[in-house]
């Protein structure tokens, strides 16, 4: 059973590392604006930097959830917001799961670290999140060899439909957001979940070198008793 349940914190910490990776480099306006100076985004829509940024900041909160389709009808044609309504769906999942996972992980992490003591937990954290790293490697030889390919499987698992295929000649969708933009927020997704991951490992190693016990947790449990 604890094997089973320490599975389960593995993965509930990378689901919620993973979804909150996603969520800050999405909502990070500055990248979108860099993307548009290096792609050429202004020449080819014909829109000022100020006008991109705010198509950008109604996006964002669509994204997040904060409004509905007249935060992108403005700016974007049937097709466009029809998609981005696909979109704002799977990031409305990913939020609920996200809660889930980090409440699960925090139940786990706090029950591990009173069954076992937090030596045990921090080596669980540490020694257990490095599957991770394999799938990074995976997924980085996958992006390096042929992102287009890898995004358009992206699309065939998460979308049901096809209106994800816009037209570079009419749709400003795709004009601002080209394929060097997905490419560089995986690989800045990729980055940022690798960086979090390390992060709490090494938290596992404080915890495996300064942590206690479970008899010492039971022997300070019994004194305040």
């Amino acid at each position: 059973m604890k094997r089973l349940l320490a599975i389960l914190l593995i993965i509930t910490i990378s689901v919620t590392i993973l979804i909150s990776s996603i969520e800050n480099n999405t909502y990070n306006k500055d990248y979108y604006i860099k993307s548009f100076q290096e792609n050429g985004v202004v020449e080819v829509t014909g829109k000022s930097i100020s006008e991109l940024g705010t198509i950008v900041d109604s996006t964002i909160e669509y994204l997040k959830g904060n409004g509905y389709d007249e935060l992108l009808i403005p700016f974007f044609n049937d097709r466009e917001v029809a998609h981005m309504r696909d979109v704002q769906d799977l990031f409305d999942i990913a939020r609920t799961i996200k809660y889930i996972t980090l409440v699960s992980s925090i139940i786990l992490i706090a029950y591990f670290a009173i069954s076992e003591g937090t030596k045990k937990a921090g080596r669980k954290l540490f020694f257990g999140l490095f599957a991770n790293h394999i799938i990074i490697i995976l997924m980085s030889i996958i992006i390096y060899v042929d992102f287009s390919r890898f995004w358009t499987f992206f699309h065939h698992i998460f979308f049901v439909n096809d209106l994800w295929l816009l037209n570079p000649k009419t749709d400003l969708m795709i004009q601002m957001l080209p394929e060097p933009f997905f490419s560089g927020i995986i690989i800045k997704i990729v980055l940022s979940f690798f960086i979090n991951l390390s992060i709490l490992q090494l938290a596992g190693v404080y915890f495996m070198k300064r942590g206690k016990g479970k008899w010492e947790i039971e022997k300070k449990l019994r004194k305040d008793i």
